[in-house]
């Protein structure tokens, strides 16, 4: 199981390196050696998946460097359950983007879809926060690539904004690094969380300055508010299967604030902790407030599930912010929920869009096809806005009693039932004017309009009904979902297991250092033992 660790990480990096390098001029082999390898890249997200459903940690160390020194990827529930996730939906994505044709609008799509899979794959494994860096910034290469996939200007545009604010949230991060690094002295994960409490009371201005840098990367990756100014255009302006596997994007800030948070700065280290939930949660509220009302007023169906995204985000924090192990169980249940729905309405924006040229809330002429996309349409925005009976409603009912032990409850309730009836308006209005409002009074199409070959192919719609499949499965599969949750949320508040894990146990580590110890001593004696003679010319040398 240990070797399997890395398997993520290699599988997606060499299909991409063989995609660009042997097979860019053949449009089949770059499908079948993209699609070969997210199925095996899922393979073995489910195998992993199997292995840490034990309830055991396990580390790998690559090229047998021992940790804090070496390179280190750990498997445990939280990432093992991420994987599975991006892999589920980087197959699906990827399906939908060949049966549209949305892999030929430009060029190497599958080699930085490749690069893009294993940067998330990496953030979501590595036991090392440099690495986690690393990994943030092969994504978000590869992602800017996709980001612009298919060309035009204003894609190019929002592109641009795209890597500016990415650019300034990695130059943050390097900053968080160095005074981390100045501070404790090491970045692995599991070293930083054992010396952490050990720290001098003199170096607690520097851990929260450090705690602050880090929180602000990682929710300008999640889009909490203020940071969340870069989201909607970006969203709205991608190709919609790079958008829906976006969706997965901003996780990944949530991600790394659960890891590193409940890790390295958990609430009872002292000021440091508790500085993080008590700026996180009002900040949630208000994002949650904000996208939802964003969905009112978005003007295109791609805007409004862009804000869509951005108030889920809000709920998610919402739920992290709190710390505890009930709310984040119910935050992760909430987490894979989000993101297949986000990405089911990002690929009805495209359906939209093949039909009708593109997705002004505006009324036009009756669209091909539309009984079918607005069905679609209407189980994905069920799913979003968090109704019954789809798993949104179990995710926020769950978030609701989770901090209903809290002294603020009162207003985290208020905000999550009275954005959540917003944001059933506002969907409610978007799919009205697009597939029920009379259309006497419409205006036509553009003559100039025609429907690209392959944009809405029966295998597209087939695999958008698959992500929908998968909720309801979320739904169905309900009572074992959730008991995986929780047991992930309390394997990650037994920081214990974690460390132990990566860096072993004290026993082990005497014994290393015993080891270590007798071996130097060998050597010692070996250099400084008897003189050594040697024969020259039939006389005996000594030295």
């Amino acid at each position: 199981m240990v070797h399997w660790i890395v398997a993520p990480v290699i599988i997606p990096a060499l299909f991409g390196a063989m995609i660009i390098l042997t097979m860019r001029h053949d449009t089949l082999l770059q499908r079948v050696g993209s699609l070969v390898s997210s199925v095996l890249s899922l393979a073995v997200a489910i195998a992993l998946l199997v292995g840490a459903g034990t309830g055991e940690v396990f580390s790998y160390e690559l090229g047998s460097w021992p940790a804090p020194f070496g390179i280190v990827l750990v498997l445990d529930r939280l990432s093992a359950m991420m994987v599975l996730l991006t892999a589920v939906l980087g197959l699906v994505v990827l399906c939908y983007a060949i049966a549209t044709n949305w892999d030929q609008r430009g060029r190497n799509f599958h080699a930085l879809f490749q690069f893009q899979i294993m940067g998330l794959f990496g953030a979501m494994l590595t036991g090392d926060i440099f690495n986690l860096f690393v990994f943030f910034e092969i994504l978000l290469i590869a992602s800017y690539g996709l980001m612009t996939h298919g060309g035009g200007r204003m894609r190019m545009r929002g592109g641009v904004q795209y890597v500016i604010y990415n650019l300034a949230g990695s130059t943050l991060f390097l900053f968080a690094l160095g005074t981390l690094y100045a501070v404790f002295g090491t970045l692995n994960m599991a070293d930083l969380a054992e010396r952490a409490p050990q720290l001098p009371a003199s170096d607690e201005a520097l851990v929260r300055v450090t705690a602050v840098l880090l929180l602000m990367v990682f929710v300008l990756k999640g889009a909490l508010l203020p940071m969340h100014f870069w989201l909607p255009n970006t969203y709205a302006l991608a190709p919609a299967p790079v958008a829906a596997l976006f969706a997965v994007m901003t996780k990944v800030g949530a991600y790394s604030v659960i890891r590193v948070f409940t890790l390295i700065f958990p609430t009872t280290l002292g000021a440091v902790g508790g500085l993080v939930a008590d700026v996180m949660v009002p900040a949630a509220m208000v994002t949650l407030a904000v996208g939802m009302i964003g969905v009112l007023g978005g003007g295109t169906l791609a805007r409004t599930v862009s804000f869509g995204v951005i108030g889920s985000m809000g709920t998610l924090f919402l739920a992290i912010g709190t710390f505890t192990e009930t709310s984040i169980a119910a935050g992760l249940y909430y987490l894979l929920h989000s993101t297949l729905a986000s990405a089911a309405l990002f690929l009805v924006v495209d359906q939209v869009r093949a039909r009708r040229g593109n997705s002004t809330l505006l009324p036009q002429s009756p669209m091909e096809g539309a009984g079918l996309v607005s069905a679609l349409f209407f189980v994905s925005a069920i799913a979003i806005a968090g109704m019954p009976p789809l798993s949104g409603f179990l995710g926020k009912l769950m978030i609701m009693q989770a901090i209903r032990v809290e002294d603020w409850w009162v207003w985290g309730w208020a905000f999550i039932l009275c954005t959540s009836l917003i944001a059933v308006v506002g969907l409610s209005r978007a799919g009205s004017v697009l597939f029920w409002r009379p259309f006497d009074n419409a205006s036509p199409q553009d003559d100039d309009f025609t429907v690209v070959p392959g944009t809405t192919a029966p295998l597209g719609t087939a695999v958008m009904g698959a992500l929908l499949a998968l909720i309801v499965l979320l739904t169905v599969a309900a009572g074992p979902v959730t008991r995986y949750v929780q047991a992930t949320s309390a394997q990650l508040f037994d920081t214990q297991t974690y460390i132990y894990a990566v860096l072993g146990s004290p026993e082990e580590r005497a014994a290393r250092a015993a080891a270590e110890e007798a071996l130097a001593d060998d050597l010692h004696g070996a250099d400084h033992g008897a003189p050594v003679r040697r024969e020259t010319n039939g006389h005996e040398e000594g030295y």
